[in-house]
């Protein structure tokens, strides 16, 4: 697992390169290499998982001169690929995962990410007669990678938005759209980012870029057939093969049905191979709030025979945490789940972990959400993609144009918005509604909503993460699945009916989430964060809200909590307050010219 930076049909000079790597280095902290030549460079901070003693990247093999790689992320199969490579002909230097990319690049070019399992960001620099770059990213989205082009056709890219931004050349424009974006779905979604001019590689696609060219972009057909079995047969199957490592390893357990699988498995995993029992981790907060999970998650565990750490957090913190989350991120993220899901990594990794296991992603894969449900339950001439747009957002519509100020409504009436772009994409999706609700949730929302967060906040901590429901074998799987065994996760509760204990059966969904409404409150932890983030001064400089507007919403919380007012709150401080962290990260070049 690493950070990964680079640049094509541009050069970058030593101390820009040392400024990138700076950026993203406490997702690799173990080892930091480089490379750079005329047009073109390579880097990679490596956090070492998959044989700590070798693995050093940039990958070169003196055998393939002219091939360069660097890699973030694990591959499961690796040992039955160098054994198909080794056959091939080809030798390595040691026994980690990405050692094998250069040869498996010149086995099979630009194809070579479709005979990849595991999750992945990877860069080859083919130097050879047609020198190109070549990126590639896994089926979910479990490994961002961001880059830009700039108007002469070079290309820059990084594994986290701050990181690229140290570049020379790459400016750090906000999108006028972005705040609306951020509350109609909480986080950019899709491809493109909050700053203009800079994106994502999408999940499962591979990009070829020459000089002079324009990127070509190549999605890869996701796995076509299911494997046999169950859905527990295949969980349990890749569960397995995620919980082998050369690493500490732990488990996320919230106290849900999904972490609550990934769990049991684990520890039944880890057991068998004789490694001891399975350490779980529950995030709570000190005091007394609604909704706690703790006695679910403990319950797991009891179950699961693992040994558990209740890590309580002080809500006092969430102030300074609020920053270093958003910082992290990159990009602004209304959802109030970053800062605990930052608070947990931290305790994981202060604990002597480095290799976690979570249970995002099965929502998605098996309609677990209240608003896939309500969607598939309309009637077939009814509207239910409003309904279900609205569920996707921080603020309501009607919420969002009394907040606005009339030039801004018009700009956004020009430009269109995030909401009528999900609307109009689902409209053409075709008339079978799971199937179009399921490729939203899974290929736009889920890694730019959820693993994008999960990638940047646990790697801010040095600690890889794993989803064993985001593997390509459970996502074909649950693809194969009868409609109705994939709705409303009835595969997961029968999976789990022999594994997990009756309360969390049998207990209402729940995110595992803060409790921002009960903490928006007089004398509360998040007031005056939210209050100085929101002041009259600074929306007015801002223009595009109505200061007294934003100050009625206020009102109205205080004098009667609710969730949606405070998530409406919340999302707008937490644009404020990405606004200000980004306009702090100009390049060195920028500093300079400053």
């Amino acid at each position: 697992m690493c950070r990964i930076f680079g640049s094509f049909a541009v050069g970058a000079s030593a101390p820009e390169l040392a400024a990138v790597s700076a950026r993203q280095r406490h997702g690799g902290p173990d080892q930091r290499g480089a490379l750079r030549g005329p047009g073109w460079s390579l880097g990679c901070d490596r956090l070492a998982v998959t044989d700590p003693a070798g693995g050093a990247q940039p990958y070169r093999d003196a055998r393939l001169p002219g091939i360069l790689a660097v890699f973030n992320g694990e591959l499961y199969h690796h040992a039955a690929l160098r054994r198909r490579l080794a056959a091939r002909g080809h030798r390595f230097p040691d026994a980690c995962d990405g050692s094998l990319i250069p040869a498996l690049y010149a086995e099979y070019g630009p194809d070579f990410a479709a005979h990849l399992d595991g999750m992945f960001a990877i860069a080859v620099l083919d130097l050879r007669a047609r020198p190109q770059l070549v990126l590639a990213v896994d089926e979910s989205g479990m490994k961002p990678l961001h880059h830009h082009r700039s108007p002469d056709g070079a290309i820059r890219f990084a594994s986290e938005l701050p990181a690229l931004l140290a570049f020379d050349g790459v400016p750090a424009t906000i999108r006028d759209d972005a705040l609306d974006t951020v509350l109609a779905t909480r986080t950019p979604l899709g491809p493109r980012t909050a700053l203009a001019g800079i994106d994502v590689l999408p999940p499962g696609t591979t990009a070829v870029v020459r000089a002079g060219a324009a990127p070509r972009l190549h999605r890869r057909e996701p796995r076509a057939t299911a494997a046999p079995g169950t859905t527990l047969d295949v969980l349990r199957h890749e569960v397995r093969q995620l919980a082998r490592t050369d690493r500490p390893l732990c488990a996320v357990t919230s106290g849900g049905l999904d972490s609550g699988l990934v769990t049991a498995l684990a520890a039944e995993a880890v057991r068998e191979a004789g490694r001891g029992p399975l350490h779980t981790f529950h995030l709570a907060y000190r005091g007394r709030w609604p909704a706690a999970e703790d006695g679910y998650a403990r319950a797991v565990a009891r179950r699961a025979r693992t040994v558990h750490h209740h890590i309580a957090v002080d809500p006092d913190e969430f102030g300074s945490l609020l920053t270093r989350t958003v910082r992290h991120l990159g990009q602004p993220n209304a959802d109030p789940i970053g800062l605990s899901t930052y608070a947990l990594f931290r305790a994981v990794r202060e604990a002597g972990f480095t290799v976690a296991l979570t249970g995002d992603g099965a929502d998605e894969l098996f309609g677990g959400y209240d608003r896939i449900r309500a969607a598939l339950a309309a009637p077939p001439a009814a509207d239910w993609i409003t309904p279900y747009t609205e569920a996707l957002a921080a603020a309501p519509r009607a919420l969002r144009d009394r907040l606005y100020t009339p030039a801004y409504r018009a700009r956004l009436a020009e430009t269109g918005t995030a909401t009528d772009r999900i609307a109009e994409a689902l409209r053409a999706a075709g008339p079978d509604r799971l199937t179009a609700l399921t490729r939203f949730e899974t290929r736009t929302r889920l890694p730019a909503y959820h693993l994008r967060r999960v990638d940047h906040l646990s790697m801010a901590w040095a600690v890889e993460a794993r989803l064993p429901f985001c593997q390509p074998a459970v996502a074909a799987h649950a693809r194969s699945l009868p409609a109705a065994a994939r709705t409303g996760k009835r595969a997961l509760y029968a999976a789990g009916r022999d594994l997990l204990p009756p309360a969390v059966l049998h207990r209402p969904k729940q995110p595992f989430t803060l409790p921002v409404a009960a903490m928006l409150t007089p004398g509360g932890p998040l007031l005056g964060t939210v209050r100085d983030l929101l002041s009259p001064a600074r929306l007015r400089r801002d223009g595009r809200l109505r200061p007294d507007r934003v100050q009625e919403l206020m009102t109205r919380q205080l004098a009667r909590p609710t969730e949606p007012t405070a998530l409406a709150l919340w999302a707008l401080a937490v644009h404020e307050l990405w606004t200000e962290v980004v306009r702090g990260m100009r390049t060195p070049a920028a500093a300079r010219a400053a």
